[in-house]
């Protein structure tokens, strides 16, 4: 039997987590496929078939996959995944939105936000926001599982290039349809991805105030924007750069959080973080528990401080 990646991607380039996805799914030693679904995604087939590991890379493209619903997807992993003894995909909002529907289909249970695997059919999860790990174990036929990507190395790329099978895509679903999205533009690194994090709480006050104080020191460090579930709730900055366990969870070599008081829903998102510093005018709050180094100051004070002296 062999094993199959759902590769995410944003259209042009593939996910830095698949190739964390590809070193999970070598916990098996067995072959390993790589799904890579949309529309005109021949370049980002050809990056995924030269991750080492990979035997083969299965391409369905088809205009209607362009947005990758759900339920296209899913179905399509449904009419492979006989197979295959393992699917699993990098834990996040595109892979448990596809997965979840997987399992139904194939009436088998997800697995989800794996930290470790320990053998073929048994993982290690977190619950309560990170303060209890489980151990569970799954008998079904098939293993269907996402796994926390901070949690593995990356899969390093190399010169000789696996095979790339192209398959029809089955019919296009009529249960849902593509309407249309709204991006939020920015030169600023993407968060999931990004080397140093700077997030602001709801301390900051106000929309305006988030941006003038913490964009300056983003762009010195070229680092990416962060907040806390807070500080979105009150309107102070987009959802999609919310980080905790509702949000995105990141693991920078630096996370910078500025006035965050450090609730458990927010530290299980960037608890993996290298090293974190945190600025806070309250000694007591609980993010000084998971920082590297704190700061006991006013954060109007210090960041334009610490801006203007890097």
């Amino acid at each position: 039997m062999k094993t199959l990646i759902l590769a995410e991607h944003n259209g042009t380039t593939l996910h830095a987590s698949a190739y964390q996805a590809v070193t999970a799914a070598q916990s098996w030693n067995t072959p390993i496929d790589i799904l890579v679904t949309g529309s005109n995604v021949s370049a980002i087939a050809q990056q995924a078939a030269l991750i080492d590991g990979v035997a083969r890379v299965i391409q369905i493209d088809a205009e209607h996959l362009a947005h990758q619903l759900a339920e296209d997807v899913s179905q399509i992993i449904a009419n492979i995944a006989n197979e295959y003894s393992v699917v699993l995909a990098a834990h996040s909002s595109f892979s448990r939105n596809i997965l979840a529907r997987a399992a139904a289909l194939l009436d088998v249970a997800m697995i989800s936000d794996v930290l470790e695997i320990q053998d073929s059919n048994t993982y290690v999860r977190a619950v309560y926001a990170g303060n209890i790990y489980t151990t569970v174990q799954s008998t079904d036929r098939i293993q269907l599982l996402t796994v926390h990507s901070s949690n593995f190395g990356a899969a390093s790329a190399h010169t000789q290039s696996a095979e790339i099978n192209t398959v029809v895509a089955p019919a296009v679903q009529h249960q849902t349809r593509w309407l249309s999205e709204t991006r939020t533009s920015s030169d600023r690194p993407a968060l999931s991805t990004a080397k140093i994090v700077i997030s602001g709480g709801r301390s900051l006050g106000s929309a305006e105030t988030f941006e003038q104080v913490l964009a300056p020191l983003a762009a010195r460090l070229g680092a990416a924007l962060g907040a806390t579930r807070a500080a979105v709730d009150a309107g102070y900055a987009p959802n999609d750069i919310q980080v905790g366990q509702t949000g995105v969870t990141v693991a920078p070599d630096l996370y910078i959080a500025v006035g965050v008081s450090g609730a458990v829903q927010h530290t299980y998102g960037m608890k993996d973080s290298k090293v974190v510093v945190a600025i806070n005018q309250d000694p007591d709050a609980p993010i000084f528990q998971v920082a590297d180094y704190g700061l006991v100051a006013d954060l109007f004070e210090v960041i334009p401080e610490l801006t203007a002296a890097i």
